[in-house]
């Protein structure tokens, strides 16, 4: 007695002799399936009381088993089929926060894009030109915002595969499944985890202080209250605002979060050189390029000032998450509104941090602050001259834009706890056990914040550490799935801007240290201004 195959609605059953019947294919598209925790082909299905993240052909009575395939392997390639080695889908996808839920849209991918991109990072740029001058500056900005998103175009291909029919729903995945679970562990976990991890201490830092800024701006000399809150109290007051909001379940569901982060964040870039252009330039403003007389301390303040730039572009890391929560089939893959979605968000990127670096260098010239830059400076130089209720909006967009940040970049963070519970206890996890391990994560960056808050002082040793991820391992992955013609023009490309952002990585971060020994950093552990 024959057994019954079902392929996508397509039945193969013997017909009295060697060779099956075939029926034609149904004209649906096939979603793709996500890889999860497996790190092979996922294209069968032997547990049907499993919740699905994927379409999955409905089963037909009495057809047992039913192996599932993308449309592209069509039932005449059944040999080829019957070779391939069939693995269990794991749907730990169907219980995590990023994968749970998968009706994004283009709208949703820009909202996420701007928001993670947009962020703190960009208020030092003037920094990096006090070094570089104006010329190399602006040619480093331009040349670093091209590269970054060719490279997010790499990303946003890479997904989904048309060979596999696989959709690789996190950064770190696709990493493994390319090089393997021992390369990803060495070379892009400790990256990925900082970019998120690390991003949401230095949000806390920076939402805290502005907090106590604006609360200065709004009562001024008059506040009724003789001892207002501590630096750590305010760092607590975020925290908690970020930890309630952080109980949204999944990534689609704090997409009006990001569309909040991504408004405020162009809001206050905009002010921020608008106030600067209008109040003008300070007295004795100076372009003289910042150079002191050592040239090895020259050239490492040059690379620090590199990875302050490409610190500026952060998100990379969120790319294939934030494409993860939108369908994708044969007939409408994910990749085309992701990238219409991330060229929207882009446009407006580029429109907030260039005018921002310019008119910040413009205005203030070598005399930026270091630390931090255009928030303090134009608190210093134009506090007295600007309208406190501009002052005001600018601060409070900041602590809305770090409050909304903090959301997408945890998220990452909750995705990986939640699937390594859910890999133990094979079940999704219970809403209070989620609600105490979100508690905890943001309670445990307070304390990080709390123990190092001149965490923003090495914002270029920082993006020496996450210049990879951006600029260098998308080329490389791209290079080991397309396999490009030997000495074509993509080969070079790829292979020279990977090379060049491995070694700009090592460079910025062995510059970022060396600026930190040689100029010194105020270590006050425990001790937040």
């Amino acid at each position: 007695m024959g057994d019954q195959v079902v392929v996508e609605d397509c039945t193969l059953s013997p017909t009295g002799g060697d060779v099956p019947a075939v029926a034609a294919p149904p004209v649906q598209s096939t979603q793709y399936n996500s890889p999860s925790l497996s790190r092979k082909p996922l294209l069968n299905i032997e547990q049907p009381s499993a919740p699905a993240t994927n379409s999955i052909v409905p089963r037909s009575a009495g057809r047992t088993p039913n192996f599932l395939t993308p449309n592209f392997l069509t039932p005449l390639a059944s040999p080829i089929r019957r070779a391939i080695k069939l693995t269990k889908l794991d749907h730990n996808d169907a219980w995590l926060p990023i994968t749970e839920s998968r009706n994004g849209n283009a709208y949703y991918a820009a909202f996420h894009t701007l928001c993670s991109a947009i962020g703190s990072q960009a208020l030092v740029l003037p920094v990096a030109f006090t070094v570089l001058g104006w010329a190399w500056g602006v040619i480093s900005l331009t040349v670093a915002f091209v590269w970054q998103l060719y490279t997010m175009r790499i990303l946003v291909r890479l997904h989904e595969s048309t060979e596999t029919g696989m959709r690789y729903s996190r950064y770190l995945q696709l990493f493994s499944a390319i090089f393997g679970e021992k390369m990803a562990n060495i070379f892009a976990a400790f990256p990925i985890m900082y970019l998120s991890g690390g991003t949401c201490v230095a949000l806390i830092v920076i939402g805290g202080s502005t907090m106590k800024i604006f609360y200065q701006i709004v009562c001024g000399e008059s506040c009724p209250n003789p001892k207002p809150l501590t630096a750590v109290e305010w760092y607590l007051v975020f925290t908690c605002a970020a930890v309630v909001l952080s109980q949204l379940p999944n990534l689609n569901s704090i997409a009006g979060v990001s569309l909040v982060g991504a408004v405020t964040a162009v809001g206050y870039c905009t002010i921020m050189w608008i106030v600067s252009v209008d109040e003008g330039r300070i007295d004795g403003v100076s372009y003289d390029r910042v150079r002191p007389n050592d040239n090895v301390v020259w050239l490492f303040g040059i690379l620090n000032s590199i990875g302050i730039i490409a610190f500026s572009f952060r998100g990379h890391n969120l790319t294939l998450e934030i494409q993860a929560t939108m369908p994708s089939s044969e007939k409408h893959p994910s990749h085309v509104p992701m990238w219409r979605g991330v060229k929207v968000a882009y446009v407006i990127v580029a429109l907030c941090l260039f005018p921002l670096a310019i008119a910040g260098y413009w205005a203030y010239g070598k005399e930026i602050p270091e630390n931090g830059g255009m928030l303090p400076a134009i608190y210093v130089y134009h506090g007295r001259d600007t309208l406190p209720s501009i002052l005001g909006m600018m601060c409070l967009f900041i602590i809305i834009n770090a409050v909304s940040s903090f959301q997408i970049y945890a998220m990452q963070m909750f995705d990986d706890m939640e699937l390594k519970l859910t890999a133990r206890i094979k079940k999704p996890c219970p809403w209070w056990l989620r609600v105490i391990s979100r508690a905890m994560f943001g309670y445990g960056c307070f304390f990080m914040a709390v123990a190092i808050p001149f965490l923003g002082s090495i914002a270029g040793l920082i993006g020496g550490i996450a210049l990879p991820v951006t600029f260098a391992y998308p080329c490389f992955m791209w290079l080991k799935i397309k396999k490009p013609k030997k000495h074509s023009f993509m080969w070079w490309l790829n292979w020279g801007l990977g090379i060049l952002g491995s070694i700009l990585s090592v460079l910025a971060i062995a510059s970022g240290i060396y600026v930190m020994i040689d100029t010194g950093i105020k270590v006050s552990f425990f001790k937040p201004q």
